[in-house]
Parts: C-alpha cells; structure tokens; sequence
C-alpha cells in the first residue's frame, strides 16, 4: 500500500503519525521528537470513547490507511505464589483486556473507518497489523496471562482477516521473540543478558527499528 499522504495510527507509542498512549505515557514527547508531524492521543486503548477520537484525529490526517498495535502489558506472576496464594484474578483479567481486548477495540474502531476509504490502484484500503509474542505458542514461567492474551490475538488474526479482506483491509500479525523494549526495561542487566544470549542468532535481544522495519514492509507488500 502506498500510504504517501495518509495517516497511521500507532497504539503504544513510539512512531506514526497518531500515537496512543496513556495520558501518563512519554508518548507526547515521542510525537514531538518525530520529524514527520507527529500527534499525540491520549487513550486507554480499553476505552471506546477514548480510541474512537484517536481514531477520528488520525483520519483527519489524510485519512486512516494504517494501524500498528503495540499497546500492552506483561507483568510475571505464577498461578499460585510462593505465599500459597492464588494469583488475583484482576491481575489475568488485566492482562488481557489491555492486551486482547485492547487490540480488538482499536482494531474494530480503525476498520470502520477504513472500509470507508476509497481503494488504491490495487483494491487496498487499509493494513492493520498486531503484535502477538513467541509466548503465544512458547509461554515461560509466570506467563499465563500474557501468553493467553498473545494467544488469543494470534487466533483471531486470520478470521479478522477474512472478514475484511473484501473490503481491500489487510490484517498481519508479527509475533516477536524478545525485544529490548520499556517491557523489559525495568529487568536487571543480568536477566537481560542472559534473555539476549538465550536466543541461538544473533544472541542479544531484538531491536525496535528492526520490528519497525518489518511492519512497514508489511503495509507497502500488498
């Protein structure tokens, strides 16, 4: 898809022309330090109200062609605790509504608006692409919840998918190993290293332009 002119939306933060994010997020500051115009919607992306003026900023910004969800949560905890405590149900239901329902939320919001668009030169009106895990189908320890909501993005890729693919509206799912991410930011160094020499090549955690990378060849390759 040619997106010269048009808008993407961008839930997590970090690049895009519209960044969702927690009102308490850095994601101003990474709006301003982009040098593509860069604005900033301060969203939960469970809220419905909130996204859909996300939404409806981005598609003023030449229209809606484009939505990355990276949004999401994945704080450890194991089903019973070293107290003999189960884990609290808030902490799973959490999880996944940020994780599962949050991607779904933006995602419905967005293809609205996008199956509204007038189709490129090859019948393409919008690429919507979500962020899964390799603990979709490989969860560790403590990752019940985060591998559950990962999960469940993956399985609802390719029905989503269907659903819009008539309308011209592509719909990919990346599911990253581990990315030297804020996620993991507040690890300690050694649990970082070992985590980034745990992966057989290149032995050191993945690089967010290389994610970045990827998406963008995934909205250009019809």
């Amino acid at each position: 898809m040619d997106v010269a002119g048009a808008a993407a939306l961008v839930t997590g933060g970090g690049s895009g022309l519209v960044i969702v994010d927690l009102p308490q997020s850095r994601g101003a500051e990474h709006a301003a330090s982009l040098p593509n115009g860069a604005r900033f919607a301060p969203a939960d992306v469970t809220d419905e109200a909130a996204v859909e003026r996300a939404v409806a900023m981005a598609d003023e910004d030449g229209g809606l062609r484009v939505l990355v969800n990276c949004a999401g949560l994945g704080p450890a905890a194991k089903v019973v605790g070293r107290d003999g405590a189960p884990m609290p149900m808030e902490h799973f239901t959490r999880i996944v509504s940020v994780n599962l329902l949050g991607t779904f939320n933006c995602i419905r919001l967005a293809a609205a608006r996008m199956v509204r668009a007038a189709p490129d030169d090859d019948g393409e009106r919008g690429v919507i692409v979500n962020t899964a895990s390799i603990a979709a189908f490989d969860g560790q320890i403590g990752q019940s919840a985060y591998s559950a909501s990962k999960g469940g993005i993956v399985g609802m890729t390719l029905p989503l998918a269907r659903d819009l693919a008539r309308d011209g509206v592509r719909v990919v799912t990346i599911a990253p190993g581990t990315f030297d991410t804020p996620l993991l930011a507040g690890a300690p160094q050694n649990v970082r290293d070992a985590l980034g020499a745990a992966v057989p090549f290149p032995s050191r955690l993945g690089r967010p332009p290389e994610f970045a990378a990827l998406v963008l060849h995934i909205v250009a390759n019809a």
